[in-house]
């Protein structure tokens, strides 16, 4: 249970935090990448790099966190019927060798939800 705002310093200008802190016990960073992309592949595999890159005391805390979540956001709609993510072999090597989930969070459709959770399409979660 470590402060990760040196985590997240250390990614520097390559990601847009979402939020960072301390939830109950435990800290937490959310974040996304700083160059958008269109497909989970690339942002999932574009953090893997990032993480792979990571300083040593980065990635010590990083390897230290109980959670390390990939979330792809699906905002849902009446139209489509259907939308498919799909995940290619190497994007699900890439995060299991950061001993990362790779999570999918879906959002009601906008008329339908109580409340006004944010908006995300796909981020990271360290914690």
């Amino acid at each position: 249970m470590s402060n990760l705002q040196p985590l997240v310093t250390a990614m520097d200008d390559e990601v847009h935090v979402l939020y960072i802190g301390r939830h109950k016990r435990t800290y937490r960073a959310h974040l996304e990448l700083a160059r958008y992309a269109k497909r989970a592949d690339s942002t999932i595999r574009g953090f893997c790099d990032l993480i792979r890159r990571l300083p040593r005391g980065a990635r010590k805390l990083l390897n230290a966190a109980k959670v390390r979540d990939f979330n792809i956001g699906v905002q849902a709609a009446m139209q489509p019927y259907w939308y498919e993510i799909a995940l290619a072999p190497e994007t699900v090597k890439a995060a299991a060798e950061v001993n990362a989930r790779i999570v999918l969070t879906v959002y009601a459709p906008e008329g339908r939800r109580k409340g006004n959770p944010k908006k995300l399409t796909s981020s990271t979660r360290v914690g």
